[in-house]
């Protein structure tokens, strides 16, 4: 299939109405020393929830101010036990900075947002690599790093010594090469053959052009191969007309392919990103519509709609569900009439380039529900552990008389003793079908303590992936004092 464009932040802010859903198609790339959380023209933007809060650049240095605190510790001495805890609270104060930075100050959903961070080398060398683990342990999927030594493509600072530098803050990182990106601002300077020495370090290469040289490009005569990736890094001048953009992104799509790259626009409007997006996929039907299911953030279907340019451009503009409705020929936005509206995560394209997914959070104040007939899906109610989060939801505002569930909601004790006794129970279960009984025995009361909390299964799926992109891992071993405790918790109840 075709490789899909995605937006770069460079000068434009990630935090306007008109630009925080531009990440919806599931990847983005940041510039942090340029990038702006908000519109500086107040009239551009609404009010910011964070105006009081440091600007994202100052944001950015206090993160790496943070990770040259880590790197000053000293932990090579493992029988120095103050070191390394010392330099392990570093590291997590980082992370927390780098979460916060990116989920609240850019509003970007790294759990289910592939970010790609552009980091300085000299921030790299600096921090002694931490700062790259530190923005992917936050949920960060790349880190993209200068082959020309400077710190954004708005600087012509080409630095000293170049692609070794970079090299060097490759090795510095000490994270996996597919995590890496190696970029290029000027794609006359990205050589015809990937050496052993750039190739051994990183999985992606990327470079900067505009769309009429990228379109001209012979990407064959490039050697891409299985062994690395690239990424085109488009800037749109003023002087192209948007049929030329979508045309040229169109034809750069096919030459490079899914397989081998991918396409990146720098600060797109949602109308240009949403008709690149578009030009990039096919369709056989007559009407030019686009297959779309409708899906949960556990991949859980809720429905089958249709999808049209323009209202792939709606949806990125609004950040919830926008479909083409073929009864009323035109777009239908989720919710309007029936307040079931949808908040939008992410758009997905299948493997052939012909049908979408959209990936939402399906709301409403009476019922969550995608069906004209009131259910959450259109194929009838929910079984397993959808079902279960239903049916505790409903007794936490209407439980019957008698009710275990209602007792539970509201005897803290009792269910944290009923969670440690089924967590012992399963750890010494040992058939399959003993393990499976225990197993749904401790999902019962995790999820009562979930819904109690107002957690949702969608909510613990987002932190699953979030944890996913880390690199740090911790050893893991039990905690003394949890043992303990459990252990006081069954003796009372034994």
């Amino acid at each position: 299939m075709s490789c899909l464009p995605y937006p770069t932040f460079l000068q434009s802010p990630t935090q306007t109405p008109a630009a925080r859903s531009l990440p919806a198609v599931g990847r983005a790339r940041i510039h942090p020393l340029t990038c702006p959380c908000m519109a500086t023209d107040d009239s551009a933007a609404a009010p910011s929830p964070h105006s009081s809060y440091p600007s994202a650049p100052e944001e950015y240095q206090a993160i790496i101010s943070k990770c040259i605190q880590q790197s000053q510790v000293d932990d090579s001495d493992k029988s120095n036990k103050e070191n390394a805890k010392l330099r392990k609270k570093y590291m997590k104060e980082g992370v927390a900075m780098a979460s916060s930075y990116l989920s609240n100050t850019l509003g970007i959903d790294v759990s289910i947002i592939d970010v790609e961070m552009v980091l300085n080398i000299d921030s790299i060398l600096e921090t002694d690599g931490c700062l790259a683990s530190c923005f992917l342990d936050a949920g960060c999927a790349y880190v993209v790093i200068r082959a020309d030594g400077g710190a954004s493509d708005d600087d012509d600072n080409d630095g000293d010594g170049g692609l070794a530098r970079a090299l060097e803050a490759c090795d510095a990182t000490r994270v996996p090469r597919e995590r890496l990106v190696l970029h290029w601002k000027d794609g006359s300077g990205v050589p015809s053959e990937i050496s052993e020495e750039i190739s051994s370090r990183v999985g992606t290469i990327s470079v900067q052009m505009d769309p009429l040289t990228a379109a001209r490009t012979d990407w064959e005569g490039l050697a891409i191969s299985k062994q690395w990736k690239c990424v085109v890094q488009l800037t749109i001048g003023a002087e192209l007309s948007t049929e030329d953009m979508v045309a040229s992104v169109s034809t750069l799509s096919k030459a490079i392919g899914e397989n081998k790259g991918s396409i990146t626009i720098v600060d797109p409007s949602a109308e240009q990103l949403g008709l690149c997006y578009a030009a990039c996929m096919k369709t056989d039907r007559p009407d030019g519509l686009y297959t779309t299911v409708v899906c949960t953030r556990s991949n859980e279907a809720l429905g089958l709609v249709y999808s049209s340019k323009e209202s792939i451009i709606a949806a990125l503009q609004c950040g919830r569900g926008v479909y083409y409705s073929r009864s009323r020929n035109g777009l239908w936005r989720k919710g309007d009439t029936s307040g079931h509206y949808q908040t939008l995560h992410r758009i997905d394209a299948d493997c052939d380039g012909d049908a979408l997914r959209f990936t939402v959070t399906q709301n409403g104040d009476d019922v969550k529900a995608f069906c004209h007939l009131h259910t959450l899906t259109c194929w009838g109610e929910p079984r397993g552990l959808r079902h279960l989060e239903g049916t505790l939801a409903q007794r936490l505002v209407d439980a019957p008389a008698g009710s275990y569930t209602k007792r539970l909601f509201d005897d803290e004790k009792l269910l944290r003793e009923k969670l440690v006794e089924e967590a012992q129970e399963l750890s010494e279960a040992e058939s399959k079908q003993h393990v499976a009984e225990e197993l749904a025995d401790v999902l019962y009361f995790a999820m009562v303590r979930a819904a109690k909390a107002g957690v949702s299964i969608d909510d613990a799926v987002s932190e699953l992936d979030k944890r996913a992109r880390k690199v740090t891992r911790r050893k893991g071993d039990s905690k003394a004092f949890r043992i303990k405790a459990g252990e006081e918790i069954l003796g009372k109840t034994g």
